[in-house]
């Protein structure tokens, strides 16, 4: 038996951003909106702000989420939250700052701390406060998914938090609002949602219902990263790679992801790279590692793609597909570890405690091999040195 959560609406199309008050005011009178300086900067905020002022929702604003989301930048929202008695929640931004946004809705309305809610030590038993997520960057899904990854600054982990309290309440995804994105965060974001997309078919915990989305996501985001990447303002590969991502977050919020994200948490917990480049930094030894394990499932979704692919022998359809992701991933210019400017020395000395880290997230044993500690570590130095080589497919 198989279960499936989504945000209870979800409005996408362009401009679909000016509804954002109209809906907000069914939701409550006073919103939090969390965001992020560079969302302040392109004038989203303010219009985001605009928007909710005119439907008669009053607003304040939180701003301080600068990198990937922390337990402090929580903390600080909920804070701004509480003193001003806010009823609903607005995110505009990242997954950043989706994350951080979900984490204060739920902490709001069940207490504690979001450190209490990691490994189901606490579940959310109450509703929590009505979250609009709006997405900016076509990657990371978080406004379909119930799930939040939050570091701990304490000790350096990385939380990843699964409950249906964290699935926001509405999604409002208009990818007129992409078209600012940088190239290296269209590149980050894009790997992301394919990844996401990928683990979430090979999973052990994949469904029917979860391999439709992952299969439109997965061809999607292959046949317009790219164009996205090489054109900012290609709208239509931007509408394209937006609804792709908000598929795969469909999709692995209810099939889970595998290695892969397993092992990237770490690295961004510990070296502060981007949650979608450590993705695409992995995803290449991840890929070589698992295939055998899932040729089948690999070979279904390159015949999916690429119909030509259908008469050649599972293995080979399985390679050719390999092949594929990883001449998008050349193309789009992602850096190994290395190169990424982590130190040698200090990235052999956190290993051991990075492959536990990895383990524990549960994510690894959703593999379709499910890799030891060991292995993890070995994985973790061949993606230090990789080398892609160039591919013709």
């Amino acid at each position: 038996m198989h279960s499936m959560h989504f945000p209870r609406q979800a409005v996408y199309g362009e401009n679909s951003l000016k509804q954002v008050g109209d809906i907000a005011h069914l939701e409550g009178s006073r919103a939090l909106l969390i965001s992020d300086p560079v969302m302040n900067e392109l004038g989203n905020v303010s219009l985001c702000h605009r928007l909710l002022e005119e439907a008669g929702v009053d607003v304040v604003t939180y701003l301080g989420v600068e990198s990937e989301p922390t337990d402090t930048y929580v903390d600080e929202a909920l804070f701004i939250c509480r003193e001003h008695a806010c009823d609903l929640i607005v995110s505009i931004g990242g997954g950043s700052s989706i994350d951080t946004a979900k984490a204060v809705a739920v902490v709001m309305t069940n207490g504690g701390s979001v450190s209490d809610y990691i490994n189901g030590k606490t579940i959310a038993e109450n509703e929590a406060l009505p979250l609009i997520a709006i997405p900016t960057t076509g990657g990371t899904g978080s406004e379909a998914t119930d799930a939040t990854v939050i570091t701990n600054e304490k000790n350096g982990i990385k939380m990843m938090i699964k409950q249906p309290a964290f699935m926001p309440k509405i999604a409002i995804v208009d990818p007129l609002l992409t078209l600012s994105t940088p190239k290296n965060t269209t590149a980050a974001v894009g790997i992301d949602s394919l990844t996401h997309a990928l683990e979430a078919y090979i999973s052990k915990c994949a469904h029917p219902f979860t391999d439709q989305l992952a299969r439109s996501s997965f061809q999607l985001i292959m046949e317009n990263l790219k164009d996205a990447y090489n054109d900012g303002d290609d709208r239509t590969a931007r509408s394209h790679t937006m609804f792709a991502s908000m598929q795969a977050g469909m999709a692995f919020s209810n099939a889970s992801v595998c290695l892969v994200h397993g092992m990237s948490r770490p690295i961004g917990a510990l070296f502060h790279v981007p949650h979608g480049i450590s993705n695409a930094m992995l995803l290449p030894v991840v890929l070589e590692y698992s295939k055998d394990a899932c040729q089948e499932r690999l070979h279904d979704l390159a015949c999916h793609v690429y119909p030509e692919l259908k008469d050649v022998p599972e293995s080979e359809g399985a390679n050719r597909l390999v092949d594929h992701i990883l001449a998008l991933c050349e193309h789009l210019n992602i850096p190994n570890l290395g190169d990424w400017g982590i130190e040698k020395e200090e990235f052999e000395r956190v290993l051991p405690k990075m492959a536990d880290d990895a383990l524990m997230s549960g994510s690894p044993a959703n593999n379709p091999k499910t890799p030891t500690k060991d292995e993890i570590i070995d994985l973790y130095q061949q993606a230090y040195h990789y080398q892609y080589s160039s591919k013709t497919t």
